[in-house]
């Protein structure tokens, strides 16, 4: 054993006999350090050791290579007791420990133990199968502690994902739900282990208006998602007590802007009026893609003029209403970016604007929950390759079904 001296370290595997853990000592009496040595000769030769004398040699002996396990003493000349333990921890917390302490120092071992060391082992005193077995169940055990502590980050991750999928994807809010046709669609892309920003609404007001959202916050993560969150429960406010037009847009610009993590974040958003008379459409478009238009067979694209991103020119943006007319029976398809951003195929090429109205006139013949999931699943399909789709998508279809009665 030579103080200092670093061998090439691989992840230990308990169930892989060929394997021979890597021990990292941390004693500074050379006597003790000699017990050790022996120890490892009587029961696992075949296991790496590394001596160091103090915690600031081992900090280098750390920034080099991790071990598979520390045996630790108690009393180094930079720290002691239970300080050492919390001291190694800091800076390698996903080693195991097992402390080296005196015969009459069995309480601190179990305190030691108590305070996130894996074992405790006392000098002079141990046999040498009892060592080998020690350092073999610490490696054991540190590994079972950290998988059991992912699969629990992973358990509240995904009911955290819940939560904020029940914010961003609300049910629609429609007083006659026969009369109006609503189809709403949500994919997480790869990248995303947690919820997007993106997000969506559809809400009808007394007066028969059918107000609807599409919008997508900038980045990934539980802020932005719960950022998404906000806008759209604001929005949904907005629309119930009567804010109508620009200003609409300009409150929710307000709210991000006073709850966003960050300068640089931003959303962009669609918001429709349909009216009741099942003819006339007012869209207000804030950075965010166009919408595609099916009536019948036939799926066009739609720009319609707009203004920034909410956030990017915070109190100085102005968001035009633009009327359009909508043919009868005719379906208005929102999404967001993540939709057309993918590739197509094996190379670099993105699907874009033109590629998606491809995909959606070659499903113009199906039915709303089938148009809107095809459109998805090709988008999907053509991005397979280069990984799938790695931004987030929302689709919402919307429609009226039936045609108001012509007055006699």
């Amino acid at each position: 054993m030579q103080q200092g001296r670093t061998t090439n370290v691989d992840v230990y595997r308990p169930d892989d006999s060929t394997y021979h853990p890597s021990l990292l000592l941390i004693e500074d009496d050379p006597g003790d350090a000699l017990l050790v040595e022996e120890l490892v000769a009587d029961s696992a030769p075949e296991m790496k050791v590394v001596w160091v004398q103090s915690l600031a040699a081992a900090r280098e002996e750390f920034a080099v290579r991790m071990p598979d396990c520390v045996l630790l003493d108690l009393h180094l000349p930079d720290a002691s007791g239970l300080e050492a333990v919390a001291k190694v921890k800091e800076i390698a917390e996903s080693v195991p420990i097992v402390v080296l302490t005196g015969l009459a120092e069995e309480q601190t071992g179990l305190a030691a133990v108590s305070v996130g060391a894996q074992d405790y082992l006392v000098k002079g005193r141990v046999e040498p199968d009892l060592f080998g077995r020690a350092v073999r169940y610490a490696i054991q055990r540190k590994q079972a502690e950290q998988a059991a502590a992912a699969l629990q980050a992973g358990q509240l991750r995904a009911q955290e994902n819940a939560r904020l999928e029940r914010g961003l994807l609300p049910s629609p809010l429609l007083q006659a739900a026969g009369d109006f046709d609503v189809v709403a669609r949500y994919r997480p892309g790869r990248t995303s282990a947690l919820l997007g920003g993106d997000f969506y609404d559809v809400v009808q007001t007394e007066d028969g208006t059918v107000h609807v959202l599409i919008g997508d916050v900038s980045g990934h993560g539980p802020d932005e998602a719960a950022l998404g969150v906000g806008l759209r429960i604001a929005w949904r406010t907005l629309v119930l007590t009567g804010v109508t037009g620009p200003r609409r847009l300009h409150k929710l610009e307000e709210i991000l802007v006073a709850e966003r993590s960050e300068n640089r974040i931003f959303a962009s958003v669609t918001n429709l009026s349909m009216s009741p008379d099942r003819r006339t459409v007012e869209v207000m478009r804030a950075g965010h893609p166009g919408l595609l238009l099916r009536n019948g067979s036939s799926v066009d694209w739609l720009e319609a003029p707009g203004g920034p991103a909410l956030g990017l020119l915070p109190s100085l943006s102005t968001w035009p209403e633009h009327e359009m007319t909508l043919p009868s029976g005719a379906a208005i398809v929102l999404f967001t970016d993540g939709l057309f951003e993918g590739h197509r195929g094996e190379g670099r090429e993105r699907l874009g604007e033109e590629g998606l109205l491809a995909l959606a006139r070659a499903c113009a013949d199906l039915g709303p929950n089938d148009f809107t999931d095809s459109l998805i699943a090709r988008a999907e399909e053509l991005a397979e390759s280069n990984g799938g789709l790695s931004d987030d998508v929302a689709v919402v279809y919307v429609q009226w079904k039936k045609e108001v009665n012509a007055p006699a």
